[in-house]
This record gives structure tokens, C-alpha cells and sequence, in this order.
């Protein structure tokens, strides 16, 4: 017994350190190790925070060449939360989401350039509202290696904005401070 726990345990200690691989994974939704928050002025007084509590999606990363890496995310709409039910009945409405029309919004990465730090821009097409415009996000890997469960993750940290009159919606009634949503991906994703 004392000699398969020790190989038990130098088989995942050794594991830790193993080259990564170039993989698909899927992004660790139904656990919630992944979120989609936004952010966007209200009237110009404060900032309303929410995020979007369905998405799904993968990636295919490769550490050793990451302009080869890419994504798709597809977010539920209608999924979206600001903490107020009120709002985001109105937010899901004709006149901003327009869900009932457009249940999903979608990334779709087309390119991935490596800044000197090693931080990532991830360009690629964003579809919100019926509407696809090209889309820059500002990529950090957080991390990766194997888990206590014996799977192998990698996680990244993504920021982005977007003007919301180039998707379509007139936001103008607003005021000039609540033009522009700012999105932050968290992203973790267990190899397959």
C-alpha cells in the first residue's frame, strides 16, 4: 500500500513538471471557474457593473507557438445580471440586447500576436446584436499546469472595450459617458 501511494504520488509530483502541450480545452464553465464581467458608465454619475452568467466555448493553446492558439465563446444573452431584476428586464429588451432576437453573443478569435512581456493581443470577430465588428482583447496568461484531480488547466485574464453604437444599439438618451462597455474575461480551460 505504502509503495503505490509513493508512485501514486511521484507520478503526479513529476507531472507538475512536463513540458505543456499544444491542446484543445474547454472552457470550465459548470464549475465557475470562468466569468464574463462588464462594465459601462450610468449617465455619467457611476459605474454599473454585471456579467453574463451562461457562456460556454474552448480554446486550442499551444504554449510552445501561442500565434497558433484561438478561441470561440458563445454567451447567453439573456443570461445577463446586474444585480437588479428590473434592469436587466430592460437590458434584455428591444431596446438594448434585444434578446428575444439575438439570444447569443459570440468571439470568435482570427489572430493572436505575442507582446515582449509576453502578453497577448487576441484579434478576432464579435458578434452582439446581430452585428459582427473586429474585437482586440488584451490577453495575460495566468497559469497552467496539472490539477488536484489529475486533469491538466490553463487560465487566461482578457480586457477589452467596445463603442455599443457600432452593435446597433442607441444608447445616445445616455449620454456621452455611457458610449463605450468595458469587458473582462476570466478564462480557465481543462485540457482534453
Amino acid at each position: 500500500m505504502k509503495k503505490t501511494a509513493f508512485a501514486t504520488s511521484m507520478l503526479l509530483a513529476s507531472s507538475l513538471f512536463l513540458p505543456a502541450q499544444a491542446a484543445e480545452y474547454v472552457i470550465d464553465t459548470e464549475k465557475a471557474h470562468a466569468f464574463i464581467d462588464f462594465r459601462i458608465q450610468h449617465l455619467g454619475f457611476s459605474w454599473m457593473s454585471g456579467r453574463f452568467n451562461e457562456f460556454s466555448g474552448n480554446f486550442f493553446w499551444d504554449a510552445d507557438n501561442p500565434e497558433a492558439s484561438s478561441i470561440e465563446v458563445v454567451i447567453n444573452t439573456n443570461s445577463i445580471d446586474t444585480n437588479f431584476a428590473e434592469r436587466d428586464r430592460h437590458l434584455r429588451s428591444d431596446d438594448f440586447l434585444d434578446v428575444s432576437r439575438y439570444p447569443e453573443a459570440r468571439f470568435v478569435s482570427t489572430s493572436v500576436e505575442v507582446n515582449e512581456d509576453g502578453t497577448m493581443k487576441m484579434t478576432g470577430d464579435f458578434t452582439l446584436h446581430g452585428v459582427t465588428n473586429p474585437l482586440v482583447i488584451d490577453v495575460e496568461k495566468v497559469g497552467e499546469g496539472t490539477d488536484p484531480w489529475g486533469g491538466y488547466r490553463v487560465g487566461f485574464h482578457g480586457e477589452t472595450s467596445f463603442t455599443i453604437a457600432d452593435y446597433g444599439i442607441d444608447v445616445t438618451r445616455l449620454g456621452p459617458g455611457s458610449q463605450e462597455v468595458y469587458l473582462v474575461l476570466s478564462v480557465e480551460g481543462i485540457r482534453q
